[in-house]
């Protein structure tokens, strides 16, 4: 069997674009590769990050849900962004600070090292960097 293929994007359904693009563009440092409605229904706006992979967000025109993201339902826990070292995660810690995004501080496990913050909705993120 051949080997199981990476992923390629992940879309996340975000309450309001007009607060989640800058957000997401400042994280990124990136200006989004596709801004478009899909249908009637629907926006997304997509930005490639340097690995390939892209990051989708999208607007329903269906109201969100009121009770807003939670790691506990069944669905996304969270999106992790690999990091080489421990060292690279300490530059995100800063850049995180600069952008006045909350986080927890890096945590250290025999598995690796995380960096868990969320976004204006949120939606649970983190860097992540395997052990020393």
């Amino acid at each position: 069997m051949d080997p199981f293929p990476p992923l390629t994007h992940v879309a996340l359904t975000v309450r309001d674009l007009s607060a989640s693009v800058p957000w997401y563009q400042a994280l990124f440092g990136a200006q989004p590769v596709i801004d478009e409605d899909t249908d009637p229904d629907m926006h997304h706006t997509v930005y490639l990050l340097g690995n390939g992979t892209l990051v989708g967000l999208h607007q329903h025109g269906s109201p969100a849900s009121p009770d807003g993201f939670s790691e506990f339902n069944v669905g996304l826990d969270h999106v992790a962004f690999g990091c080489a070292d421990r060292g690279e995660l300490e530059t995100w810690t800063q850049r995180l600070d600069e952008l006045g995004v909350p986080h927890d501080g890096i945590k250290d496990a025999a598995y690796g090292s995380g960096l868990s913050f969320r976004d204006p909705d949120g939606i649970a993120l983190e860097f992540f960097a395997p052990p020393a």
